[in-house]
């Protein structure tokens, strides 16, 4: 057992406000019936500069994470672009969510995924949230992936994606062999448009779905759906007009890892679990459609990381208040499109 791994008390396992069911992501009497996302809680930053309280080191730090989750998904494609492999390391959790939240996978347990496994540095520990409690006993926010965790200082660094892959674009870049070190997910020339593309894309794409699939009322899903679909056909006609295979043209940037870990999920979990119906992927946004299988097909970073039983499984049987009975459907069939074939729908246009 290393330095850093050590038996913890269950107790902290228990510690819940008995008064929330965190599976209820919109408040039972919410008149609004909106989903109301919450603000991450710790915002601490990885710096490569002389004296920062949490240095860029090999070995240092550890990511929690989810290949259910699109926010966790954004950490693991960025790692695997920048080639950090073997400096910063990972865990995934199970895929099933309930009432404690995340929980590890436990030693018998064999599940699709690398490093899906129970936690390597706290024995005992078998949910995220005792993560959460190691920090603070009273600690009454949600339990979320991504999680960046020092080792060394046992402390929680961040628990927001936007910021951590940001962390990770640079940052490390002095422990990184020259072709990972240009690698510029976010050049100096495109900050302003990708920043202004966030702004959008996160409200009402990204974080649409969400706002779609766990409204209340029907007033709350037909804004939050309506919304989503005009931003879609907004991106339909960007990608359509844009030379090169990605958002950017012939370089993968931000706005190609941000977009890509929410349209990957979209026929195969949110169309038919979030009501996000209005048109699928492979069959009403073509521009979109080769766009995310380039991605998934050509480049290994987002390929490897996207783990479609955890996808399809997590959503529909951990949201309860959705999809009470847990059932999965089977399709679609195939997940996801080789690079040249097209539903029947699609041929009969060509």
């Amino acid at each position: 057992m290393s330095s850093f791994q050590q038996n913890r008390p269950q107790s902290n396992l228990r510690r819940q406000d008995t008064t929330k069911n965190i599976l209820n992501w919109v408040a039972p009497g919410d008149k609004s019936g909106e989903f109301k996302r919450q603000a991450s809680s710790f915002r601490n930053f990885i710096s490569s500069k002389p004296g920062a309280e949490f240095p860029a080191e090999a070995g240092r730090y550890h990511l929690y994470v989810s290949y259910a989750c699109p926010w966790a998904h954004r950490t693991l494609i960025v790692r695997k672009l920048k080639g950090l492999e073997n400096i910063i390391s990972f865990t995934s959790v199970h895929w099933h969510m309930l009432e404690k939240g995340w929980r590890f996978a436990t030693a018998d347990e064999d599940v699709p995924g690398e490093n899906v496994t129970p936690d390597p540095l706290h024995e005992g520990f078998t949910h995220i949230r005792q993560l959460y409690f190691e920090q603070n006993p009273e600690y009454a926010g949600r339990f979320t992936v991504p999680t960046l965790y020092d080792k060394k200082a046992r402390k929680i660094v961040n628990n927001e994606s936007s910021e951590i892959i940001r962390m990770l674009y640079y940052e490390f870049d002095g422990l990184l062999p020259e072709e990972y070190k240009k690698l510029d997910l976010f050049p100096e020339e495109l900050r302003k448009e990708i920043e202004s593309t966030n702004e959008w894309t996160y409200n009402d794409v990204n974080n649409g779905v969400y706002r779609s699939g766990f409204a209340t009322t029907q007033e709350a899903y037909e804004k939050a759906v309506t919304t989503l679909f005009t931003s879609l056909d907004r991106i339909e006609q960007h990608l359509s007009s844009t030379p090169g295979p990605y958002y950017h043209g012939d370089r993968i940037t931000e706005a190609d890892v941000r977009l890509y870990t929410t349209i990957i999920r979209f026929d195969a979990v949110y169309v038919q679990h979030f009501k996000t119906n209005l048109r699928d992927i492979r069959s009403g946004y073509p521009a979109i459609h080769r766009w995310v299988r380039k991605l998934y097909w050509d480049v290994p970073a987002f390929h490897d990381t996207t783990q479609f039983e955890h996808i399809k499984k997590h959503y529909t049987k951990s949201h309860k208040q959705i999809n009470p009975f847990s059932i999965t459907p089977l399709g679609p069939v195939p997940d996801i499109l080789p690079k040249d074939e097209e539903v029947a729908a699609v041929k009969a246009t060509l």
